[in-house]
């Protein structure tokens, strides 16, 4: 199937929209299930999830919500700027995906959430745990309520899918949600909001740079607009992108470097980008990775005599720490927007 956008300087251009397996997770037929995302992640690592048991009043509430942080005045916004853990606010251009390709940087603000840790929790001592930046009730209502449910559910349905995972890659049912892989697991929930600027590849204007998710496996929910492209072929010449269509009460799930290094290539993580049109876009990313001190080498059922291990073993702190430090804004770039909100910002 193809569709015709028009680009930038009025020139049609005819991409191909993908044609996505949908994963029913209320399903009975586990061997069909598994069957088809085993298909999805040797293909493109992208594929749909339906019937996940979050309601359609809940992914409304976390949209809805999402929508009056990001409309708060730049002024509000920085004082929740986010911190050396990576949870709380984070303006345009923070982060630059594609560096090769791109002028600025994204075009989209996020805020990130983590799994709230207390601070008098020793847990809180790991680099990617500890309290979120949370805004003051008085501001956003119910804001941190509706953002730890929706967290929490995200957990569950993530877990589930892990289930068919392992299946498919000949594990037990179980094998990724034992307590030294996602026990404890890095879950990050990001909002994001696309501000409408028309991207422009031939300027290196993007809503995202083209990219693979670092971790484990994303869930990601979009509101109605149009804008995701994957790459099935990142080593093709020219590169050619195919939208992924919003699909109402459904998740687009895909697959992360770090499974990608897990299964020896055998799944695959794929490059994807948001192209924007003109309009406004919200979605709100679920990043799921292990464990800190998890040990992410290669699988036993996907390694032999012929297809040695391609990669050496290492810790998921170490390799998210490296992979932020590639593709996000040290937090020295916005010492002088944070001091003028220092005394404001509101306790975690």
């Amino acid at each position: 199937m193809t569709m015709e956008r028009e680009s930038i300087n009025g020139v049609p251009e005819v991409t191909a929209v993908s044609t996505l397996n949908v994963i029913d997770l209320s399903g009975s037929d586990t061997h069909r299930s598994v069957s088809s995302l085993k298909q999805a992640c040797l293909d493109c690592g992208f594929f749909y999830v339906i019937n996940h048991g979050i309601s359609d009043e809940l992914m409304k509430e976390v949209f809805d919500q999402s929508r009056k942080a990001f409309a708060l005045p730049l002024s509000e916004k920085m004082k929740l700027l986010k911190n050396e853990k990576h949870r709380g606010y984070t303006p345009l251009f923070d982060e630059r995906l594609d560096p090769v390709n791109q002028l600025n940087g994204d075009y989209k603000e996020g805020y990130y959430i983590g799994i709230e840790v207390p601070e008098d929790d020793p847990r809180a001592q790991e680099p990617y745990y500890g309290p979120n930046v949370w805004p003051d009730e008085d501001v956003l209502p119910g804001w941190r309520q509706c953002m730890e449910k929706y967290h929490q559910l995200a957990l569950d349905v993530a877990k589930a899918v892990s289930r068919l995972i392992a299946l498919a890659l000949d594990l037990e049912i179980e094998y990724f949600n034992k307590q030294e892989i996602l026990g404890e697991p890095i879950a990050i929930l990001r909002l994001l909001h696309y501000e409408g600027r028309v991207s422009d590849p031939s300027k290196g204007i993007y809503g995202a740079g083209a990219h693979s998710d670092f971790g484990f496996i994303t869930l990601l929910a979009t509101d109605d607009v149009s804008g995701l492209q994957i790459c099935k072929d990142k080593d093709a010449v020219p590169q050619k992108w195919e939208y992924v269509e919003p699909v109402k009460g459904a998740f687009v799930v895909n697959l992360g470097d770090m499974l990608e290094r897990w299964s020896n290539c055998i799944f695959r993580s794929t490059l994807h980008r948001v192209i924007i049109g003109g309009q406004e876009r919200y979605s709100i990313a679920y990043f799921v990775l292990p464990n800190h001190n998890c040990l992410v080498e290669c699988l036993p059922t996907c390694r032999s005599e012929e297809n040695p291990p391609k990669f050496p073993p290492i810790r998921c702190r170490t390799y998210l720490g490296q992979r932020y430090e590639e593709t996000h804004a040290n937090l020295s770039k916005y010492q002088t927007h944070a001091d003028l909100s220092t005394q404001e910002r509101p306790k975690t």
